[in-house]
């Protein structure tokens, strides 16, 4: 019997350089926390596509800029209103010069930025394109971290 072995492809770019693309990835990362902390929902949703598609925590899909813009709103004026959080860019890969995904963690904080939770108590996948020269984030996947 002749067992072969079967390899699935890495996915990337060819080793270009990033280095301004993942600032710009990162500071669409900041802008949603930022927004967060700041109860500020407009900024929290100015880096999505139009068509950006989010899964929250909680398992529900939130189709389109506008509806996203809606859902920030709401939890920003409603249960999300006095929560803080800090997060983290674990990584950002690039399947195409134009095309990228990046993870960060989740920890809530205090007002005054310090931590309450030692471990990440989320993490989010964000699928990234660029568009007119910009980082755009299509997709979101929130996905919150069992306690050990």
């Amino acid at each position: 019997m002749t067992t072969t072995s079967h390899r699935a492809p890495t996915v990337s770019d060819g080793g270009a350089d990033h280095t301004d693309d993942i600032a710009a990835i990162r500071q669409i990362i900041a802008n949603v926390e930022t927004g967060y902390n700041t109860n500020d929902p407009e900024l929290m949703t100015a880096d999505f596509t139009a068509n950006a598609a989010v899964v929250t925590a909680m398992g529900t899909l939130i189709s389109g800029y506008d509806d996203l813009l809606a859902a920030n709103t709401a939890g920003l004026a409603g249960f999300l209103k006095d929560e803080y959080v800090r997060y983290d860019v674990r990584d950002i890969t690039f399947l195409r010069p134009d095309v990228a995904i990046a993870h960060k963690v989740a920890r809530a904080t205090t007002a005054e930025g310090e931590l309450i939770d030692r471990e990440p108590v989320m993490i989010a996948l964000y699928v990234l394109v660029k568009e007119r020269g910009r980082w755009w984030t299509a997709a979101r996947q929130n996905t919150l971290i069992p306690k050990s």
